[in-house]
């Protein structure tokens, strides 16, 4: 895949999934914002990017805060001049069965993953208008689409995640801006949970068709995919990516 000249904001960059998708995208060719709540851990990730031989930048934002998600859009058009793709990735997790869920969970897991996507996507898209072009790559997730015990916050998050991608992905393919989703399943990243023992983690393996758990470069590679011309024709869906789990 080629991306020379484009630009791409990717959040939640600083490690796991955001991590890879914003190495695969500078290794094609992207110049990168590597955007993150965690401002040291970004830089690590833009060195890693211009040791490649790639151009990054890292903008320390909480996607919750309009204000801050409107600097990182302003900070990287005076940066590049353009903004060619956005990647939602930016996400939490803890665990919590519906009995024991406070208020204060789901607030916060509602925020980071729904209105968070909200806010990036909205700050992103006069400037994609403007240009008649863009493209919004939203991180979702299987437990939006079957659910998942110890965590109806998150999925109710990620369902709403799927569902806003496909209504603005209808919404916006007439004008230029191509908006689809990728939904992983059992990730390794600090998220994962379940895998505190090397029986627990046979175990889970033992559930995925594939054999084996996902890696963060798997679901870069379909956001690489998605972001590229290849992917010209596809708008409002949602790509599984779990293995067969």
């Amino acid at each position: 895949m080629d991306f020379d000249g484009q630009v791409a904001i990717v959040t939640g960059a600083a490690r796991g999934i955001g991590r890879a998708i914003a190495i695969q995208l500078a290794s094609s060719g992207a110049k990168i914002v590597v955007t993150d709540i965690q401002s040291s851990k970004s830089e690590d990730v833009v060195k890693e990017i211009v040791d490649i031989g790639g151009e990054a930048k890292s903008i320390q934002v909480d996607v919750t805060k309009a204000d801050q998600v409107q600097k990182m859009v302003d900070e990287t058009l005076d940066a590049y001049g353009r903004i060619d793709i956005l990647v939602n990735n930016a996400g939490i997790f803890t665990a919590a069965t519906f009995p024991e869920m406070t208020e204060a969970q789901w607030d916060e897991m509602l925020a980071v993953h729904l209105k968070g996507t909200f806010l990036c996507s909205r700050a992103v898209i006069e400037h994609m208008l403007d240009r008649g072009s863009g493209c919004i790559i939203n991180i979702a997730s299987t437990s939006g689409i079957s659910g998942g015990t110890s965590g109806a916050h998150y999925a109710a998050a990620k369902g709403g995640v799927i569902a806003f991608t496909r209504s603005i992905g209808k919404e916006l393919a007439g004008k230029g801006i191509r908006v689809n989703a990728v939904a992983p399943s059992k990730i390794e990243t600090d998220m994962l949970q379940g895998v505190d023992t090397p029986e627990a983690r046979a175990q889970l393996i033992r559930k995925i068709p594939l054999g084996r758990l996902g890696r963060p470069e798997d679901i870069a590679e379909v956001v690489v995919f998605l972001a590229s011309e290849s992917a010209s024709y596809i708008v409002g869906e949602v790509i599984v990516a779990s293995g067969g789990y």
